[in-house]
């Protein structure tokens, strides 16, 4: 079987393991001539060192939880840490997590995982900077990101589909390329380029598929109008409707004016009214922050 079927056969099967694969993937780039795929290989086996170099897939959109304590034996656990709590200038940082391991460590999460949830713990200084900022009369022990192991997933999963693309779209060219001599050059080094970032950087076209990026914002109508339901559902669950009265009405107007410049000032609007009730309200609004900043034009 030529390397170029192999690496194919691989990709395709969700159970072989993915270090294996991006190594042949590395003779491939050998064979090729290819220098920028050898990095990205090596990147994905070894891990990436620098944030910058970053491929989007391996950033995930993520949320907060912490324990906190108060007086007299008070606490939360579990509790969700609000975007809006935290100093602007952190905001972007903390709201994502930026998967740097080795592909062999991601698989290994999510075998042991097995669903659910990772944790990427905050950094002790910053808890300590802002713990007494999250909840009134409330100190932050311990903090971590949410780290949903279906991102971890899905980032595999696109690194496969990616290479699937590559070789598919190499053995057009020449079905012999994988078993080319060193330095035959058996597809034109711009050809590979070309290919290389159409189907790997994504730098020509878009490819990316379940993409966390930070690069690329798309707006579901249908999506968000699902989101405000919920929401609106959640305050409503608080059962103290002159509490949550005004800012039911607050998320219609988001809702109705999401897409336009309107929608930034009902925003603001929104999360000054429940910065007043956070104590109250925030446990119950905090999951759907996220959501609602990433409609902000």
């Amino acid at each position: 079987m030529s390397l170029l079927r192999e690496i194919q056969n691989a990709a395709i099967d969700s159970n072989s393991d993915l270090a294996s694969l991006l190594r042949k993937c590395k003779v491939l780039a050998a064979r090729l001539g290819s220098d920028e795929f050898k990095i990205w290989v090596d990147n994905e086996l070894s891990g990436y060192k620098l944030v910058d170099d970053l491929p989007e897939y391996r950033i995930v959109h993520v949320n907060s939880k912490g324990h906190f304590s108060g007086a007299f034996g008070s606490g939360l656990n579990n509790a969700d840490i609000p975007l809006f709590c935290i100093p602007e200038e952190f905001r972007e940082s903390m709201s994502r997590s930026n998967m740097m391991e080795p592909v062999a460590s991601m698989e290994a999460l999510v075998s042991k995982c097995k669903g659910g949830t990772a944790q990427e713990p905050w950094n002790p200084d910053f808890v300590a900077l802002f713990g007494q900022k999250i909840y009134e009369s409330m100190n932050c022990m311990q903090a971590w990101k949410v780290i949903p192991i279906t991102s971890v997933i899905a980032a595999l999963d696109e690194i496969r589909n990616r290479i699937l693309n590559f070789v598919l779209e190499i053995e057009a060219q020449d079905p012999n390329a994988g078993e080319a001599a060193i330095n035959s050059t058996p597809v034109a080094p711009e050809k590979v380029h070309q290919i290389f970032n159409t189907y790997i950087s994504g730098t020509v076209q878009n490819v990316a598929t379940g993409s966390h990026s930070f690069e690329q914002h798309t707006t579901s109508t249908e999506s968000n109008a699902e989101m405000f339901s919920q929401l609106l559902e959640a305050l409503k669950s608080v059962n103290q409707p002159g509490l949550t009265e005004t800012l039911c009405n607050n998320i219609e107007e988001m809702r109705a004016t999401q897409g336009t410049s309107d929608f930034k000032d009902h925003y603001q609007h929104f999360m000054s009214l429940l910065a007043d009730h956070m104590q109250v309200l925030g446990p119950v609004v905090a999951p759907f922050l996220p959501a609602l900043a990433a409609i902000v034009p």
